[in-house]
């Protein structure tokens, strides 16, 4: 069996939550969505799970930080070329997501940073293995 990873986040407001991560690629499941949370698929392998702050603490009782003040993870998501990228980047952007760096250029790498709704930061890159330094 496939190891999947599954990202919990937590959101102020499930609906626009939803609707962002639907426009930059994201579907739906809803056997494991309803008022409280919403799963939603990527890839086979990759799920975000988005949580409303009561469903969240069911989890922990830890406080649950202010994304858009302090950092508390950072998101990586590759793909396959600098046009996807950009798609996903721009459509981020389009749907209400910001964002807090320019496109960095590594020479083997290109990356975007956008932050959602709430402020969780996500870095969008694509990385040419052909021309890694050695």
């Amino acid at each position: 069996m496939s190891k999947k990873i599954f990202i919990n986040l937590p959101v102020s407001d499930l609906k626009i939550s939803m609707d962002f991560y639907t426009a930059i690629g994201f579907n739906n499941n809803p056997a494991f969505s309803d008022e409280t949370a919403a799963c939603m698929v990527l890839t086979d392998e990759i799920y975000v799970m988005l949580l409303t702050h009561n469903k969240l603490h069911e989890f922990s009782q830890k406080p649950i930080i202010d994304a858009k003040t302090y950092i508390g993870a950072i998101n990586s998501l590759s793909v396959d070329s600098i046009e996807e990228m950009n798609i996903i980047a721009d459509a981020a952007l389009k749907a209400g997501g910001t964002e807090p760096s320019p496109m960095q250029d590594y020479g083997f790498m290109q990356q975007r940073s956008f932050e959602d709704p709430d402020g969780h930061h996500w870095e969008v890159f694509y990385m040419d293995m052909s021309q890694v330094p050695g």
